[in-house]
């Protein structure tokens, strides 16, 4: 009489076709075989899979970074993406994007970006590579009823995202499903986000831009200073120093504290150097007005609202500048301070700080400690990093945890 060797079937349902869900589902499927059948389903309230993906880093994707670590993510726990950083370092996720035929591109800042420069080539062999291993795509199927869910599979993965691009479909679905469940959810706030100021003279220099330094004051507090390109707009202020900056001024703003930014638009000068520059300048050109010695320096909407914040005529010969007056326009420049009153809010966010607290979510694993067979991972959970590929990282990190454990023997 022969052996009957009795097969394994498990049936995988995850919410969410962004990142975290289209590599899990990949290793889900991967890990099929005849001793053990996984099927796995994904369910996407979008037509399309990765819509996110698609638009982050304006359409050229920065898909992860080479070297991440805790110190990279702002969490209430902060500990918890330690062993999913190690578990799938940058060496884990070339093998993995190699194999699929996603070739990257390493820049010397330590951003990786595909090697096409397009943020579709990576949505496309995700999402290709997923259905020839057999995954299942319900698209435009927005899942209201988790616990169903869960007694019609043997597992869940909840890898919603979160508020962020609300018009890309950005919720708080994953939150609300981890309620049902008992979860306590971390405040959300959006990051990476702009930020509105509370200045009547920001809006004058809508579209200059600047590589100059951001300040960050909490309560009149030195937090953290940013280096990068900043943006004047009609709100406020926009451009990668600000972005950069964004995650602590929003959590501020949230908890009802004093937020002031001060900005430094030459950084390459000291206030010193600046103000003998000015001088100079005004020396060697006395027929010259002060507008034109600044318009050297700076965008010309930015020169003019310098010298309207200090109420010193556009006009206003070299012949009539002093030391005091070079000194004040100096100040002006390098310590800019304003008020910031808002931020943009989540549509325009590029990710979102809270979430589900990751003191009720194995590290190791990413299973819920409150549900068995129930998941989370990707940004739904209370994770969020700095800007430059972290985000991703996180994704692709905790999507690996939660499909390893759920295809483990």
């Amino acid at each position: 009489m022969r052996n009957l060797k009795l097969l394994e079937h498990k049936r995988v349902a995850i919410i969410g076709a962004g990142t975290s869900g289209l590599l899990c589902a990949i290793i889900c499927a991967k890990s099929s075989s005849s001793a053990k059948k996984i099927d796995v389903a994904i369910y996407e309230q979008n037509p399309k899979p990765a819509k996110k993906i698609l638009v982050s880093g304006n359409g050229r994707c920065n898909i992860t970074n080479i070297s991440t670590c805790q110190e990279d993510y702002f969490s209430e726990n902060p500990s918890f993406v330690k062993y999913a950083l190690e578990n799938f370092s940058f060496n884990e996720f070339e093998k993995f994007t190699s194999s699929i035929g996603l070739m990257l591109d390493v820049k010397e800042d330590g951003k990786v970006y595909p090697l096409s420069n397009e943020a579709k080539s990576v949505a496309t062999l995700l999402e290709n590579y997923a259905k020839s291993l057999g995954v299942i795509f319900h698209t435009e199927n927005k899942v209201t009823d988790i616990k169903k869910l869960l007694q019609e599979y043997d597992t869940v993965v909840v890898a919603t995202g979160s508020e962020a691009a609300s018009h890309l479909g950005g919720n708080s679905d994953g939150q609300a499903f981890a309620k049902e469940f008992g979860h306590t959810i971390i405040s959300t706030y959006p990051s990476l986000v702009q930020l509105h100021l509370n200045s009547n003279t920001h809006a004058k220099m809508s579209g200059a831009k600047v590589d100059g330094e951001v300040t960050l004051l909490i309560n009149n507090k030195v937090t953290s200073t940013c280096r990068g390109d900043i943006l004047f707009t009609e709100y406020g202020v926009s451009g990668f120093a600000v972005l950069d900056i964004s995650q602590q001024a929003s959590e501020a703003l949230m908890n009802f504290q004093s937020v002031d930014i001060v900005l430094n638009l030459l950084p390459k000068y000291t206030p010193q150097q600046l103000s003998a520059h000015i001088m100079k300048m005004a020396q060697l050109n006395p027929h010259a007005n002060i507008l034109d010695i600044l318009h050297g320096l700076v965008a010309l909407k930015i020169a003019k609202t310098v010298l309207d914040v200090l109420e010193i005529p556009h006009a206003k010969a070299c012949l009539e500048v002093d030391t005091k007056l070079s000194k004040r326009i100096a100040n002006q420049i390098l310590n800019w301070k304003f008020e910031v009153s808002d931020t943009h809010g989540f549509r325009h966010a590029e990710v979102s700080g809270g979430g589900v607290d990751t003191r009720e979510i194995n590290p190791k694993t990413m299973e819920s400690l409150k549900q068995k067979n129930l998941y989370f991972c990707g940004e739904v959970l209370d994770v969020v990093g700095r800007r430059g590929g972290f985000n991703f990282a996180w994704a692709w990190a905790s999507a690996v945890c939660a499909a390893e454990d759920i295809t483990k023997a």
